[in-house]
């Protein structure tokens, strides 16, 4: 690789660095601690990709870009920041950007990224839309996880990629989802939403594709579907796992030629949507069990996008509930803070509820405490009071815990057991092996022996259960005759 990189960064440190690293991989480096110089430097011509902060001592980068791509469009900028947030990835992208990278960044990907812009053919850059400095950001976070999330997000803003979001409740799929369209090139549309687990199966069909007059019991009139409505904008299917078979395959018929029929209806009608599905769910095992289409599978995951679990995130915590609480200020509630311990105990609690569990607790210390200041005293109340809800005397044994809950508090602490080091390479296939014995064995005692019954209640064909029987060395029990 060759070429001239422009660096300009107020941190000497950082110029430091990006000058060594840029070097050493065979680039002729140039730095310099304000806007003005790099303007200079751009305006006569100069270098072939820009590296520079958000914040210079002179001029915002956000300002800089358009004039930098009015000037020389085809001129790479590379947008670093301490600003880790949504809205800068965003409006570095809107303006232009090539890519946007956190910091503190990894050299290696910095390096992959300029190398990467620099081989890239130039083209006409898409059209943007710029959003309000002040506007208020949808997802909230700046841990290494969410900055992923970001910068994916950023990307397809100004495409019409089908996306596929997958995440355990209450991480924010429809928040996402709605943050593709509101900043995307389909704003000016409308965003419809359906939740597949919350409409009977036999209404599905009607309530995708919309039905015709006299087209069952009860259609008076016609009614439009969710396609129809969501036209020139963005359909976000939430909970597509629950989709019923029937559906899937018309569903998978709409994004393959792009245009369905109603109930009862015989013209096909054109559409023009964003599709954008969510699900909690493993469709990949869904799809081993026959319970979802494989085809419509690769169909909705052009683009899949995991939402990290809370306790994935728990440096984003505060952020989250400082956020919150300004919310339940603006809607009347008094003004709260969290003091350093609150926060610690915030971050130590599990969140099987996810953004949606903290933010409800939120509501309640807001609601429910006089204090200016929450302390971990208040947070271990409400806690303990959401883990151990009172029983009445006459009530039976408390309810046990699920599979997935003992699952997780074993492997914590089989993990604990190694302090600092980690186990032994090969943890997966041991798990799984550990959780498939039993789970066979039990099939086949509940079946007394018929593999036939046994493999229908797994979800798998006879030949799988045959095979993991004879791998799994499974002890079989013999119906009595």
């Amino acid at each position: 690789m060759s070429g001239t990189i422009l660096v300009a960064d107020d941190d000497g440190a950082i110029r430091t660095v990006l000058n060594q690293a840029l070097s050493r991989a065979g680039f002729d480096v140039r730095c310099t601690s304000n806007a003005a110089t790099l303007w200079n430097w751009i305006d006569q011509g100069d270098g072939d990709l820009v590296i520079t902060d958000v914040i210079m001592p002179d001029e915002n980068a956000f300002e800089l870009l358009p004039r930098v791509k009015k000037r020389r469009p085809d001129l790479p900028v590379v947008v670093i920041s301490a600003q880790n947030t949504f809205m800068t990835a965003i409006r570095a992208s809107e303006r232009g950007a090539y890519e946007y990278l956190p910091k503190p960044f990894d050299l290696k990907e910095l390096i992959n990224v300029v190398g990467r812009a620099l081989n890239e053919p130039r083209g006409k850059p898409p059209e943007r839309v710029n959003h309000a400095e002040g506007e208020p950001m949808p997802l909230v976070g700046r841990s290494a996880a969410m900055q992923d999330i970001y910068r994916v997000l950023a990307r397809l803003m100004q495409t019409d990629l089908t996306v596929l979001i997958h995440g355990e409740s209450g991480t924010g799929k429809e928040l996402v989802a709605r943050a593709l369209h509101d900043y995307g090139k389909r704003r000016k549309g409308p965003f419809v939403a359906i939740n597949m687990a919350a409409i009977p199966k036999e209404l599905i069909e009607a309530e995708l594709f919309g039905y015709e007059k006299g087209a069952f019991t009860g259609a008076t009139s016609r009614h439009p579907g969710r396609f129809e409505q969501a036209e020139g904008g963005t359909l976000f299917l939430d909970e597509i796992g629950d989709m019923p078979m029937e559906a899937q395959t018309r569903l998978l018929r709409v994004l393959q030629e792009g245009e369905y029929t109603t109930v009862g209806g015989r013209s096909p009608i054109r559409t023009n949507v964003r599709i954008v599905a969510a699900t909690n769910r493993d469709l990949r095992q869904w799809i081993s069990q026959g319970l979802f289409r494989e085809d419509l599978y690769f169909r909705l995951n052009v683009v899949p996008l995991r939402l990290p679990p809370l306790r994935e995130r728990k440096e984003d915590i505060a952020d989250l509930a400082r956020h919150f609480f300004t919310q339940c200020e603006s809607e009347g509630l008094p003004a709260k803070r969290l003091d350093n311990d609150a926060v610690a105990a915030l971050q130590a609690h599990r969140w099987s509820g996810n953004v949606r569990e903290l933010e409800n607790l939120i509501r309640r210390l807001a609601a429910l405490y006089p204090e200016d200041v929450i302390t971990r005293a208040h947070i271990e109340h409400e806690l303990d009071d959401q883990s151990t809800p009172a029983q009445p005397a006459s009530s039976g044994p408390a309810q046990a815990e699920t599979l997935q809950e003992s699952v997780e508090r074993h492997l914590n602490d089989y993990f604990a057991e190694f302090g600092a080091s980690l186990p032994p390479p090969g943890l997966y296939h041991r798990i799984m092996r550990d959780v498939e014995y039993p789970l066979v064995s039990a099939a086949l005692a509940a079946t007394r022996g018929n593999q036939i019954k046994a493999a229908e209640l797994l979800g798998v064909n006879r030949n799988t259960l045959r095979k993991k029987i004879r791998d799994l060395d499974v002890r079989m029990i013999r119906p009595v005759r």
